[in-house]
C-alpha cells in the first residue's frame, strides 16, 4: 500500500524543513474511490479523510464513522448554501469557505444543530475566474468579518494554478495567514505536498498517490 510511502515522505519533508511530522495532518482524499480502496486505508489505521461533495460523502461515511473510531472527515470541494446543513452535520472540517455569506450560513446552522466544524478560508491565490476562493487582496477584511461570527476559523486553503510554480502560491498563502495570526495552512496535494510542507503546510491533501487514479462510474 502506498500509504506508508507517503507518510515516510512527509516525515522526510518535515525533517528537511526543521519541523515535526506531528505538525502536518495527512488528509487522504477519498473522493470517487471504490469502497475497497478506502476501507484498506481505514484498516491500515489512517483516520483523516477528505471528500469533495456532501452528497457523495453522505452515502458512505456515516457507516464508516460507525465502524471505525476516530474518523475525521474534511470537506474540500465547493459548498452550496443548500448543502450547508448536511456538511455541518457530517464533516469535522470545511476547507472551502469563500464568502461571508457562506460563513454566516454555516454559523447559523451550527447554532441550530449544536456543532460547528473547523473552517478554512479558501484563497484564490492565482486569481483564476473559474476557481472558487476570495482574492488575496480581500482576504484580510473577510478574515476579520468571519472572526466576528465566533466560528472556529482554523486557517487558509489554496489550490495553485496547474501551470504555475506552486511554491509561489504556498508562500503567498503563508504570508496572508501569518499577518492575520492564523495557524492553519491547507495546501499541497499529491504532486507538490513536499514543497507545501517546506513552506509551512499544516494539512496536505493527498488522493491519487495513496489510492491510485480515481475511478468514475
Amino acid at each position: 500500500m502506498p500509504l506508508p510511502d507517503i507518510t515516510a515522505r512527509i516525515a522526510a519533508a518535515c525533517e528537511a524543513a526543521g519541523r515535526s511530522p506531528a505538525e502536518v495532518t495527512l488528509i487522504a482524499v477519498s473522493k470517487v474511490q471504490p469502497p475497497e480502496r478506502v476501507t484498506a486505508v481505514l484498516e491500515a489505521g489512517h483516520r483523516v479523510f477528505g471528500e469533495n461533495r456532501v452528497q457523495e460523502a453522505q452515502g458512505k461515511w456515516p457507516a464508516w464513522k460507525d465502524a471505525y473510531d476516530g474518523v475525521e472527515l474534511h470537506l474540500l470541494g465547493p459548498l452550496q448554501s443548500n448543502k450547508v446543513r448536511g456538511a455541518v452535520e457530517l464533516f469535522d472540517v470545511i476547507h472551502s469557505v469563500d464568502s461571508l455569506k457562506l460563513a454566516t450560513r454555516i454559523a447559523d446552522i451550527a447554532q441550530q444543530v449544536g456543532r460547528c466544524p473547523g473552517l478554512f478560508l479558501q484563497i484564490n491565490t492565482g486569481d483564476e475566474s473559474q476557481k472558487a476562493g476570495v482574492a488575496p487582496e480581500q482576504a484580510d477584511a473577510l478574515i476579520r468579518d468571519i472572526r466576528a461570527l465566533d466560528v472556529p476559523l482554523l486557517g487558509l486553503m489554496c489550490i495553485p494554478p496547474v501551470d504555475e510554480t506552486p511554491s509561489l502560491h504556498f508562500a503567498l498563502l503563508a504570508k496572508i495567514a501569518a499577518r492575520n495570526g492564523l495557524p492553519g495552512l491547507s495546501m499541497g496535494m499529491s504532486a507538490d505536498f513536499e514543497q507545501a510542507i517546506a513552506l509551512g503546510a499544516t494539512h496536505v491533501r493527498v488522493g491519487s498517490a495513496i489510492f491510485g487514479d480515481r475511478v468514475r462510474s
